[in-house]
Parts: C-alpha cells; sequence; structure tokens
C-alpha cells in the first residue's frame, strides 16, 4: 500500500488562492494528456506517487480529458480509490466542464443543465462526494452568464464543489462573472488561464490585471507551450511526441525560426542554471498575480525536473529584458 514521503510539505511552496484562505502548491499537476485510455496506468500511478511525495497536493482535470473523454477522470478515480484514498484531506481536486463532451445540444457550453449533469458524471467517475474546485471551462456567449453562474451557485450550495473557478475568460468577463459571483456569496477563487513566455494573451487581454484587483488567484497552463519550451525540438520531432501526434501542437509550429528562438532562451535559462522548461516555469511564477503553474507530464522524472523551478524565480531586470528581445 502506498505511504506518502512524510517530508512531502518541506518540498513544496504554497501560496493562498488570491484572498481567499485556500493555499495551492506552487507547482500543480495537470492530468490533461498521458492519463487517459490509451496510457499505461501504471505510469499515471507512478505519476500521481511522486507528485504527492514532493507536496504537490493539486491534481487538475476536465470532464472530456482523455482520449476517451472522461477517461482521465475514470483512471484518476481509480487512483484515488486504489491508493490515495486514506490522503483525500490533503489533496485538492479540480475538475471542469465547457468543452464537447457528448453529443447533442446539452453536452457542451454553459447552460445550467450542461454545467450540473457533467459535474454528476464527473463525480461517479471520480468515485468522490465533491470536488475541491469547479471550472466552468470556457467562455460561452451564446449562454447568458448569469445562467452559468447561478449554476456554479448551485454546484457550491449543493456541496459538490468547495470552491469555483472559471478558465479562458479575458478581464472583462471575468470581472462580469466575479460581480454576480460575489453577489451571490460563492466562493470564486481562480482563474485559470493559458500563459508562457511565447504566449502572453492574458496580459493584453486584461485577465491578470482583473484577476489581482478583484482578489483572484490565476492558475496557468501549457506553461511550456505543449514543450515549445523545452530541449525537446532541437534535433527534430521524436517519435510519440505531442508535435508528432499533430493534435493541440502541429508538426508546422515546430520552424527554424522557433528553433532559433528556443536556443537563445536556452542561453539564458543556462546562465540562470536553470533548463530552459525549469526557467520557463520560473518565468510565469515570477508574477505576483500568479498562485501557481500547472504542468503535464510523461514521467515521474518530469515532474521531479520541473519541481526545481521553485528555487529560483527571480529575475532581473536584463534577464526579462533578453528574453522579451528574442521572443516579442
Amino acid at each position: 500500500m502506498y505511504v506518502a514521503n512524510s517530508d512531502r510539505y518541506n518540498k513544496m511552496k504554497f501560496a493562498f488562492s488570491g484572498k481567499s484562505g485556500l493555499q495551492i502548491p506552487k507547482v500543480s499537476l495537470g492530468l490533461w494528456h498521458n492519463f487517459g485510455s490509451v496510457d499505461v496506468y501504471d505510469n499515471m500511478r507512478d505519476m500521481c506517487f511522486t507528485a504527492f511525495d514532493n507536496g504537490i497536493t493539486h491534481f487538475d482535470i476536465a470532464n472530456n480529458y482523455g482520449p476517451v473523454p472522461g477517461s482521465a477522470e475514470t483512471n484518476f478515480g481509480r487512483i484515488l480509490k486504489n491508493d490515495l484514498s486514506a490522503y483525500r484531506d490533503q489533496l485538492i481536486i479540480s475538475t471542469k466542464a465547457g468543452y464537447d463532451m457528448w453529443e447533442g445540444p446539452y453536452g457542451s457550453g454553459g447552460s445550467r443543465k450542461y454545467l450540473i449533469s457533467s459535474l454528476d458524471a464527473s463525480l461517479k467517475r471520480l468515485g468522490l462526494d465533491y470536488v475541491d474546485i469547479f471550472y466552468h471551462h470556457r467562455m460561452t456567449p451564446e449562454t447568458p452568464l448569469e445562467e452559468s453562474m447561478l449554476a456554479l451557485s448551485q454546484i457550491v450550495k449543493s456541496g459538490k464543489a468547495l470552491y469555483i473557478g472559471i478558465s479562458n475568460y479575458d478581464g472583462e468577463n471575468m470581472k462580469k462573472a466575479s460581480d454576480i459571483l460575489n453577489e451571490l456569496n460563492v466562493p470564486f477563487i481562480i482563474n485559470q488561464n493559458r500563459y508562457n513566455i511565447f504566449d502572453r494573451r492574458v496580459e493584453s487581454n486584461g485577465l491578470l490585471k482583473a484577476a489581482e484587483s478583484e482578489g483572484k488567484g490565476v492558475i496557468c497552463f501549457s506553461p511550456l507551450d505543449q514543450g515549445r519550451l523545452t530541449d525537446r525540438y532541437l534535433d527534430g520531432i521524436p517519435a510519440g511526441s505531442r508535435a508528432s501526434k499533430n493534435h493541440f501542437l502541429k508538426t508546422s509550429q515546430i520552424t527554424p525560426e522557433l528553433i532559433a528562438k528556443v536556443k537563445g532562451l536556452r542561453d539564458i535559462a543556462a546562465n540562470r542554471g536553470q533548463s530552459l522548461a525549469q526557467m520557463a516555469l520560473s518565468w510565469v511564477l515570477k508574477d505576483t498575480a500568479v498562485t501557481s503553474v500547472l504542468i503535464g507530464a510523461s514521467s515521474s522524472e518530469q515532474i521531479l525536473d520541473d519541481l526545481k523551478c521553485v528555487d529560483n524565480t527571480e529575475f532581473s531586470a536584463e534577464e526579462l529584458k533578453m528574453i522579451d528581445d528574442i521572443v516579442l
């Protein structure tokens, strides 16, 4: 039977999510990739154990993660039941609904029917009575914002989620959602958005500023830009890599111009005593508005390497300028 490392909380730094009372590890583990029906179960278990043994208490998932959709929740639910059940009160487990999950008009979006029924199905797959954080996964202009927020309110009041988050919102709509949820006394505490050295939309669309002014946390996904902010593609496209699968990351995105930028960033990282991946994670964490960085991994070794980012999140003005000169 798995027994967690007794020193795990000394290995991680934690931060409050905005002005809430919930602390989240500076590094969280995402289950977007490598936890589906086509992946190796024993490797999933090992990665979860490695993460928790090193203070990663937050595991992030969504209803449609797989493939097939729902299988990541099923696999993680199996790990929870068989190995991590004794530690449930020490875990932050989050899931989401918003993107396509099943056929028909009720299997996507932000309607009350979809959000509530999706979470009910997620809880069954996870084998849980509640999740710690439930996210509306994306802005859905075709649904009144008030309807989506009222559904989130009911979810909390029913005890099926302790906190609420929103994902992929811009600053303007995040403020509108915050106003509604504050009026409903719903514990909305966190935003999940894509953010990395190459993709800085949360700076230009006002999300970072809005989150800070509203006292909400921010957790950032794709901090390594699907592996482009690593050494992975410097010598071609390896078999089994995300780019080789041509799904979310396309081979066409691995250009000579990109490789030149990556090599320049790698040199800056080396001068900091970091790998490129570690520096890219540290760069996201440098911002005081950011609560946590969400990593994906294919092995325990990758998790251990990424975790070193928390040791050096300070950047000089010169380093930041050098990075910007390469990227912008």
